[in-house]
């Protein structure tokens, strides 16, 4: 009867989520002997260990000899410290039975063998299961997303554990496994800022209009406390329904934060930036947190990382930041994927391909109307055997039966140059011959790919021959009108990654999410 209780007991412990009971990858190799000190110890039965269905705990015991390794106080309590305050680093300590794990030590002098086994295996296992949730993410992107491209993180817990218990080093652990991002450092502490502001209860702003200086409008009372909330309104304001300097100022620090035009215009981003509570945007700093612990804790020496919310790509070489570019993503219909890639080539003067999406949802209407369509963007038709096909000839019934290439120039759908690496959803960086698209303060605006702006400054400066890839050359190569291609031989990672807060000078920064993956993604980590 008592072992039955005894199973029972971790039954309820463990709890009743999938999440929570899925078998964890077995550890890499053999885990190190764990050294045991002289505190009280017990036998661990190794049927109840078989109750969490985790092979990485039973190796973790099976290193102790199948006994209990938690007697000392002071290890205990940075374990319990850690859970406990999950919620710092946006984790929940109740995923690692924070409160149950607490009640346990409080009455620990009075354990039998039986529940201090009990209480030993829930340690073990919570930590472990915080710590690989810190390393790479509660969550697994594959299976959330199709158009996430990411190597798996593997981690060998075990062996990351044992080594700083044996050496009296635990303390050290937490941050280790952490990402070495600044991105993710300022979320951290981002979340540490927000959750420093009070709580906060301002309606909704409604406004069916843009408001401009000098306007009248009730909706102004609602928006200087929400300025007043985020501190980009200093001071005290009469919060009257009108818009002055004062105001004016605020709103632009305010729309500077949130990737806006800083015009001091307040129209719809606007309000929407600022009907989102604080709550929301500690939700928003929380599922950005996730994220980064999905992509490589450490970065490539050399490297491109482009910020698909905020539109912007920045070349890092040797920790240094050498090259900043506007660039244009996807749209939410057709959205730029989530890569990381290493650069392998420059392409100058490409044709373009039209892809099967862009075939079926653009030219093919386009062609049913006009057959000079595709004439008029320089776009030739070919059959399966190479020969051109004249579009009066055209088959609209079955338009998969041809390929439609655009010839190299200035309005080249690819514009003069373009970068490739590899990937699976035949994407790439390139030019474009909507060359006005790059002052929009929105600009998801392409079919997937990453449009660049200024590239042939940016292809001279990776191709990194100041001789062979001048300015006048690169010119005279533009000029001839040819397909050419050219390995580019430093090595470039490529980190094409979605994040939508972060935090700078104390300041937090926020960018809309324009595919809609905060909320949901939030909701999947506390569900």
């Amino acid at each position: 009867m008592k072992k039955l209780y005894f199973f029972l007991l971790v039954c309820s412990l463990i709890g009743c989520k999938k999440e929570e009971t899925k078998k964890i990858p077995a550890a890499i190799g053999k885990a190190p002997e764990i050294i045991l000190t002289d505190e009280r110890k017990v036998e661990i039965d190794t049927a109840i260990l078989s109750t969490f269905k985790s092979e990485t705990l039973k190796q973790f015991y099976a290193s102790s000899d199948n006994k209990t390794v938690w007697g000392n106080l002071e290890k205990r309590n940075y374990v319990l410290s850690q859970l406990k305050n999950a919620d710092k680093l946006g984790l929940e300590p109740e995923d690692y039975k924070a409160s149950q794990l607490l009640k346990f030590e409080s009455r620990i002098s009075s354990l039998n063998d039986a529940n201090l086994a009990t209480y030993d295996i829930l340690l073990t296992y919570n930590f472990e299961k915080f710590l690989n949730h810190l390393y790479k993410g509660k969550l697994n992107p594959k299976t959330l997303y199709s158009d996430w491209d990411l190597d798996e993180k593997t981690f060998d817990v075990n062996n990351v554990l044992i080594k700083a218990f044996n050496k009296n080093k635990l303390d050290s652990i937490v941050d280790n496994i952490q990402p070495k991002s600044l991105t993710y450092k300022e979320l951290i502490k981002s979340l540490e800022i927000i959750n420093s502001f009070p709580d906060e209860d301002i309606k909704t702003i409604e406004s069916l209009k843009k408001i401009t200086v000098k306007d009248t409008n009730s909706a102004l009372i609602a928006i200087k406390q929400k300025l007043l909330f985020w501190k980009d309104m200093s001071g005290k304001d009469s919060l009257t329904n009108i818009y002055d300097a004062k105001t004016f100022e605020s709103v632009k620090k305010f729309q500077a934060r949130h990737g806006l035009a800083d015009d001091g215009v307040i129209g719809p981003g606007t309000i929407s930036a600022l009907n989102y509570s604080k709550e929301r945007r500690k939700q928003q700093i929380i599922a950005n947190l996730e994220r980064w612990r999905w992509y490589p804790n450490e970065l490539a020496e050399n490297y491109f990382i482009i910020n698909i919310p905020d539109y912007s790509l920045n070349v890092v070489e040797n920790q240094d930041t050498t090259l900043v570019r506007n660039v244009v993503v996807g749209t939410s219909k057709r959205r730029t994927p989530v890569i990381t890639s290493i650069l392998k080539t420059v392409v100058f003067n490409p044709t373009w391909t039209v892809p099967p999406t862009i075939l079926k949802e653009d030219v093919v209407p386009a062609m049913k109307r006009n057959r000079n369509y595709l004439a008029k963007k320089n776009i030739t038709i070919y059959d399966t055997s190479g020969n051109v096909v004249d579009p009066q000839a055209w088959n609209e019934n079955k338009p998969g039966n041809y390929r439609y290439i655009q010839s190299p120039g200035y309005n080249n759908s690819l514009g003069l140059m373009k970068i490739l690496f590899p990937n699976h959803h035949s994407v790439y960086l390139h030019d474009t011959n909507h060359r006005n698209y790059f002052v929009r303060s929105n600009r998801s605006l392409s079919s997937g790919c990453v449009r660049v702006e200024n590239p042939l400054e940016l292809a001279k400066h990776i191709l990194n021959d100041s001789v062979r890839f001048s300015k006048d050359r690169i010119d005279t190569i533009i000029a001839s009108k040819k397909t050419m291609s050219f390995k580019i031989n430093k090595k470039y990672a490529l980190y094409q990654w979605y994040w939508t807060a972060w935090c700078k000078k104390n300041q937090l920064i926020f960018r809309a999410d324009i595919y809609n993956l905060d909320s949901d993604l939030y909701s999947k980590l506390r569900h």
